[in-house]
């Protein structure tokens, strides 16, 4: 399994020469398979440069996992080639809600006045799928999702091959507003997702200074991100969801504080940046 980071800036894009090292595109995580099998997590406009580069010769499937349905990680869907290619199977898995299903939640987003085209019209004709209450086959991946602490319904997800273990909770705020290394573990969202994980991205988007004025919006400072990431004895730590007013020395700063936090020297801590891969095999 190999992930490439196309998108990791939180709640709105922000391109320029202040965040060229690390980018400015929204959420947006692509998965190539061992079997060849094509995983996105979420479709922020990450999503839409990634379709560029396939330069037209699209996988035969795409399964699209989405975390929430917040614009950042649903706003570059409607302009990513694949999903106008009728040749395309296209899945689109997402959060449970009491109401609506997936599909009705998202169709305003395909129908004026915000878009020109009915989700409806969509060449692909995606197919939609709340996640299931136990894990799932994707290709070779086993595939987990759970409700974690965000504004939504949000989702976190956990991917595994060959032994190997990705998860993906890029909006969420396991503290609120609490200390979160002295929590029983019972009481801490997504735990179960991320529990000895070998790469773990996860929303680092506040500095402690910026979330004491932020609790409650559904974000993680950088030391609750390292203190989740350590009570879950992850391995890796991919901090996401940057924030689209911090720059890239902003950032870097915030990793050299991230670095500090009591127990991060165990965990190989680092900054997500567009075109970053992972490999996990």
């Amino acid at each position: 399994m190999r992930a490439t980071i196309w998108g990791c800036r939180g709640t709105l894009a922000s391109p320029g020469p202040e965040t060229i090292r690390y980018g400015g595109q929204t959420s947006c995580i692509v998965l190539d398979l061992d079997d060849g099998s094509v995983v996105i997590l979420d479709a922020g406009t990450g999503i839409r440069p990634y379709g560029m580069s396939l330069a037209g010769v699209h996988p035969p499937r795409v399964d699209l996992l989405i975390t929430h349905l917040h614009a950042d990680h649903i706003e570059g869907l409607r302009f990513f080639s694949p999903f106008w290619d009728p040749e395309v199977e296209f899945h689109i898995w997402g959060p449970p809600a009491p109401q609506k299903g997936l599909e009705q939640r998202l169709a305003p987003f395909f129908a004026p006045p915000f878009f020109p085209v009915h989700l409806r019209n969509v060449p692909s004709r995606p197919q939609f799928r709340e996640v299931p209450d136990g894990p799932w086959t994707i290709g070779s991946a086993t595939v987990s999702a759970e409700l974690v602490k965000h504004p939504g319904p949000a989702l976190g997800y956990r991917l595994e091959e060959g032994g190997r273990s990705l998860a993906y909770l890029p909006d969420h705020e396991p503290g609120l507003g609490s200390d979160l290394g002295n929590v029983e573990d019972s009481w801490i969202s997504g735990l179960a997702i991320a529990r000895q994980t070998d790469v773990l991205i996860h929303d680092g988007q506040y500095t402690v200074a910026e979330y004491e004025h932020r609790v409650g919006w559904g974000h993680s400072s950088t030391t609750d991100a390292v203190t989740f990431a350590k009570r879950a004895e992850a391995r890796h730590l991919v901090l996401f969801h940057h924030d689209p007013l911090h720059t890239d020395a902003d950032l870097e700063a915030m990793l050299v504080d991230a670095r500090e936090v009591p127990g991060a020297a165990a965990l190989d801590v680092e900054l997500g940046h567009e075109g970053q891969t992972l490999a996990l095999a």
